[in-house]
């Protein structure tokens, strides 16, 4: 912990208490930087926390907020590298989680709640496959409808 930035948030809070700030810390290759110190403080009240990167890079600073903290500004700093934020959510929403991705470092593009990148290309092949198969089908359909359709009209014309 930073001296004079204590922890605060050593327990679970509810939802509308509870601001997460998320994100990775990537380096120049794209990959995940572990053991990464990264600073998450709302300036307004001078509350902060300094927490480390896992082995994929990310980190996860939770703050106990309330509705008057909407608007905050927030900094988050990585090796003397600094992003300027705010605090934002919807203040009538009790449920949803209050939460911002902030993310340091090239190709550093990742949401933890999603699957990977590669998930997504690959569903995106495998629908381009299906869809060529099925416009080749439906091509190959009409044609043989247009070949019927040639061989009748040439008996009628005899």
């Amino acid at each position: 912990m930073v001296s004079g930035l204590p922890s605060v948030v050593s327990a679970t809070h509810e939802a509308d208490h509870r601001f997460t700030v998320e994100g990775f810390v990537c380096g120049a290759d794209g990959k995940g930087n572990a053991n990464i110190d990264v600073l998450v403080k709302d300036t307004r009240i001078s509350y902060g926390q300094i927490v480390k990167t896992d082995g994929d890079g990310y980190y996860k600073a939770a703050f106990h907020l309330h509705n008057d903290n909407l608007g905050d500004p927030l900094l988050i700093e990585v090796s003397g590298e600094q992003q300027h934020q705010k605090v934002s959510f919807d203040p009538k929403d009790l449920e949803a989680e209050r939460r911002i991705q902030v993310n340091f470092g090239t190709g550093c593009i990742y949401d933890r709640g999603s699957p990977p990148l590669g998930v997504y290309l690959g569903l995106g092949v495998a629908a381009a496959a299906v869809g060529g198969f099925v416009g080749f089908r439906v091509i190959r359909s009409w044609r043989r409808q247009e070949q019927k359709r040639g061989q009748s009209q040439g008996k009628r014309k005899k």
